[in-house]
């Protein structure tokens, strides 16, 4: 009991330290015990019994199933060491056995290490006697490895860069077809020359050297003969098939890999093309081809070579057809497969730098190239187009069928640039044949000048004033070529921002030499008014000409209209003078001239104010030498009663008399407004005239008031002043010339 409750590690015993003396303790026997029981409970207090130990051991107990009482209690103790002591005998007797054990094993491991010992020293006599065998045997393994790399590489080498001897054959040999195989072979040696460079870049260059020659060698014969097979093919090409051989146009496209061999190529297929054109060129004009008789049933172009119109038409139709036909059987070859030439002579040019010209890049144009075949196509039916339509247009005089066939070449221009371009052959030809047949128009123009300048009796115009005759003959040519212009140009814009448009040039040769020829012709017409209404005539009708057309009005009617407004003023003036002296009044106006005040005439402008006011009206604004019109000699009584009496006569047909006057134009609307103008300019002066001699007769201190019903007491007184002889002085102007402005007004209406 007392090891159970003994003091736990830590806690000091009374009998070790001196225990303190309590103060209440009665004797120092009791404080001894006391304080053991203390610590015991202390320690029982104190201890933790989540500790893992203690909880170990009370679950040890309670898996004995022992019952807790002070007997237990006080063997528990015992019973654990009794058991403690048993279990290290056991394990003494089962490491007894383990030594035992061990002991045999050391046995074992004896007798192995000596068996080891015995193999490693017959293992070390082994590989004495091995070694070299050995040795030797990896040397050979080595050499084995290496001759088998180099084998490889031979084999890739020789299978990459050397081309077996078939596809060699079929490469260079002209025997050989140009076929799948060809290109194949083809292809390839183009990537071994390209891979040549890999080789010359090593420090073997020998090789790549050998083998871009031997490449290179092999490619030139390989294009020769591509270039003698395409020339062969091309002589029995038939461009009417619409399906193209498609082996040619894939070795055309290889072909541009040598831009001097496909341009070679395209020069003989030019030739070859020109010829063939040509001839049936000539088949389709006579029939008939070179050495052989032609099918008579079809017609031949040229048996409507009568009509200039129709045989240049119709050769420009076949040319035409023929161009169409070229392009469209040309045009598989450079624009669908435009992509594959121009990269084709991107990669010639570079092969052949020489190619170049000045240094400038070459670019492959396929619409180009293909606009220049055509044209190169047709060089040889162009020439004998020019010839043929030169020596038509050269055997015929008629100016209205040249320039339709101007307008025909005309409209074949615009057709042939659109289809092979501005600047192919076929079009300078056209162009050119335009400029030989506007010579010629000109030619015949001058031609007729020349006959009717040979021929004075011809250029005398008419006795009635009328457009002459070779003026009418050119104004119907000229309305044959404006409508002729019309039916094909007439739509179109102007050319240019003079506003001049295709038929200005035309206009000017076939009217501008007539115009001046009937100009100079007036002039032996010694009348002034026969002249001026001759001029008149004219231009009316050149007017009327071309009025319906606003083509040719763009350029001539402006000029015609101001010539026009000149000689109506002419007109105006001519008939002013007409109704002057048909009416006498002339001669008081020209009496008068001297009494006209300096800022006006006596010959007014039509609806322009009088040149003098009334002077009945204004008596106070008269000169003071009207007095002295009286004493002048047209205005002495017999004089004025006569040039009276001529006005009385000439007024009740004087509308009549002055547009007969101008009856010869032909034009009644312009002969009534001039001679509409020329009576009011006529009233004018008359209004005038009557106001002077109205001022003479006040100037003289002379009224004749009375006669208009004045005051007749101061007429009396005027009467006795001046004398009878005096008052019938006075009256003589006006009595002798009575007619009034209102009057002549209403006469002339």
């Amino acid at each position: 009991m007392s090891n159970y409750f003994s003091n736990p590690p830590g806690v000091a015993s009374p009998g070790a330290n001196g225990a303190a003396q309590s103060p209440l303790s009665p004797t120092g026997a009791a404080i001894p015990r006391s304080t053991a029981l203390s610590n015991k409970l202390n320690s029982v207090l104190s201890a933790s019994y989540a500790d893992t130990d203690i909880r170990d051991a009370l679950g040890l107990l309670d898996d004995r199933g022992i019952k807790n009482t002070p007997e237990t209690r006080r063997q528990l103790r015992l019973d654990v060491q009794k058991e403690v002591i048993e279990s290290n005998g056991k394990i003494v007797q089962d490491f007894g056995k383990v030594a035992e054990q061990l002991t045999r094993i050391g046995t074992v491991i004896s007798s192995l290490n000596n068996a080891c010992e015995e193999m490693r020293k017959h293992i070390t006599l082994a590989t004495q006697e091995t070694a070299p065998v050995l040795e030797e045997a990896t040397t050979l393994m080595s050499q084995r490895q290496e001759v088998e790399t180099k084998q490889q590489l031979l084999d890739a080498f020789s299978k990459h860069f050397i081309m077996p001897e078939d596809e060699l054959l079929s490469l260079t040999s002209s025997a050989e077809p140009v076929d799948d195989r060809f290109f194949h072979a083809l292809a390839r040696m183009k990537q071994i020359h390209k891979d040549c460079e890999v080789l010359l870049g090593s420090e073997n260059q020998r090789l790549g050297l050998e083998i871009m020659e031997q490449s290179s060698k092999n490619l030139n014969s390989a294009f020769q003969k591509l270039y003698k097979w395409i020339q062969k093919e091309f002589k029995s090409l038939n461009l009417e098939d619409p399906q193209i051989s498609g082996s040619i146009r894939r070795a055309l496209r290889v072909l541009a890999e040598r831009p001097s061999l496909f341009h070679n190529c395209l020069d003989f297929f030019a030739e070859a093309r020109e010829y063939i054109l040509s001839d049936s060129f000539h088949i389709a004009l006579t029939d008939v081809a070179a050495g052989q008789e032609g099918d008579r049933a079809a017609k031949p172009i040229e048996f409507s070579a009568h009509d200039p119109l129709r045989y240049v038409g119709d050769m420009l139709a076949w040319v035409h057809s023929a161009a169409v036909s070229e392009r469209e059987a040309l045009e598989a070859l450079f624009i669908g497969d435009g992509g594959e030439l121009a990269r084709g002579f991107e990669a010639g040019v570079q092969s052949e730098p020489w190619s170049r010209v000045d240094g400038e890049e070459v670019v492959f144009d396929g619409k180009k190239a293909l606009n220049d075949l055509v044209s190169r196509d047709l060089n040889g039916v162009a020439r004998s187009l020019r010839q043929r339509v030169e020596l038509v247009l050269q055997g015929h005089e008629d100016p209205v069928t040249i320039y339709k066939v101007i307008s025909l070449l005309a409209f074949y221009e615009n057709t042939f640039s659109k289809l092979v371009g501005h600047d192919s052959s076929l079009v300078s030809s056209i162009t050119s044949l335009q400029q030989f047949a506007f010579n010629h128009f000109e030619t015949l123009m001058q031609d007729q000048l020349a006959v009717l300048s040979a021929e004075p009796s011809g250029l005398t115009p008419p006795a009635d004033q009328s457009t002459p005759q070779f003026l009418n003959d050119a104004l119907d040519i000229l309305t044959s070529l404006m409508k002729a212009y019309d039916s094909s140009f007439g739509h179109e814009p102007t050319n240019d921002a003079s506003g001049e448009n295709k038929f200005t040039p035309i206009i000017r040769a076939a009217l501008d030499p007539f115009l001046e020829l009937a100009k100079t012709s007036s002039n032996a017409i010694s009348n002034k008014t026969s002249q001026v209404v001759f001029q008149v005539n004219c231009l009316l009708s050149v007017r009327n000409t071309i009025s319906p057309y606003p083509f040719a009005c763009a350029t001539h009617l402006s000029p015609i209209s101001n010539t026009l407004t000149t000689l109506r003023t002419n007109l105006l003036e001519i008939q002013h003078d007409f109704l002057l002296n048909s009416s006498g009044l002339h001669v008081l106006l020209t009496a008068l001239k001297p009494f006209t005040p300096p800022a006006s005439t006596t010959k007014t402008q039509p609806s322009s104010p009088p040149a003098t006011p009334p002077l009945e009206k204004t008596p106070s604004h008269h000169p003071p030498d009207l007095a002295t019109i009286p004493s002048l000699p047209e205005f002495q009584p017999d004089t004025l009663s006569s040039i009276s009496q001529q006005l009385d006569d000439f007024l009740p047909s004087a509308l009549v008399d002055a547009t007969e006057n101008l009856k010869a134009i032909h034009s009644p609307a312009l002969v009534k407004s001039v001679t509409e103008e020329a009576v009011e300019a006529f009233c004018l002066d008359f209004e005038f005239v009557e106001g002077m001699i109205l001022g003479a007769d006040e100037a003289s201190g002379k009224s004749t008031v009375g006669e208009d019903g004045e005051d007749e007491e101061e007429r009396e007184g005027e009467e006795e002043q001046l004398g009878e002889e005096g008052q019938v002085e006075s009256r003589r102007l006006r009595r002798l010339f009575p007619r009034t402005t209102g009057e002549i007004r209403v006469l002339l209406s």
